[in-house]
């Protein structure tokens, strides 16, 4: 630890060497989509086919389904860090300050395959209130109603 636990560059950054990299938490990429397939189809049981799939489809952005299956599902919700029933509690909150009631649909799906409860659904949008506004979190409810069927 240096003085005050504050860092700065080391000498040797300083005469222009490298610092040492962190190892990637996955190694290739090839690594990280099948890890994001593996949580996809955690997350969504049912809807995705076993194997090695394409999800593009030949449309404008259509690596964009690819870009997220590895950036997102296999680099985040692959990691150890935290639990999916964790995971699925910041991400409900993350999309609602978001305002992307499209996602947060989907999520509050997978948030109950993960173990989160309605009333848990529920109390993270009265929770998110505080923090980004009634008008964000009475669209998360009405989301969150059409996902559950209500």
């Amino acid at each position: 630890m240096r003085t005050n636990d504050v860092q700065g560059p080391t000498a040797a950054e300083l005469d222009g060497a490298q610092p040492a990299q962190a190892p990637a938490e996955s190694g290739t990429p090839t690594d990280l989509r099948a890890a994001g397939l593996r949580a996809m189809r955690t997350a969504l049981p049912g809807v995705f086919p076993e194997g090695d799939i394409d999800l593009r489809d030949g449309r404008l952005g259509e690596d964009l389904v690819e870009i997220g299956l590895t950036s997102v599902w296999g680099a985040l919700w692959g990691r150890e860090g935290l639990g999916s029933r964790d995971r699925s509690l910041v991400t409900l909150g993350v999309l609602i300050a978001l305002g992307a009631e499209a996602e947060l649909k989907t999520h509050v799906r997978i948030a109950l395959t993960n173990g989160v409860t309605k009333d848990e659904i529920a109390e993270v949008i009265y929770h998110a209130a505080g923090y980004a506004g009634f008008p964000r979190a009475t669209a998360a409810r009405t989301a969150a109603r059409e996902a559950l069927g209500e």
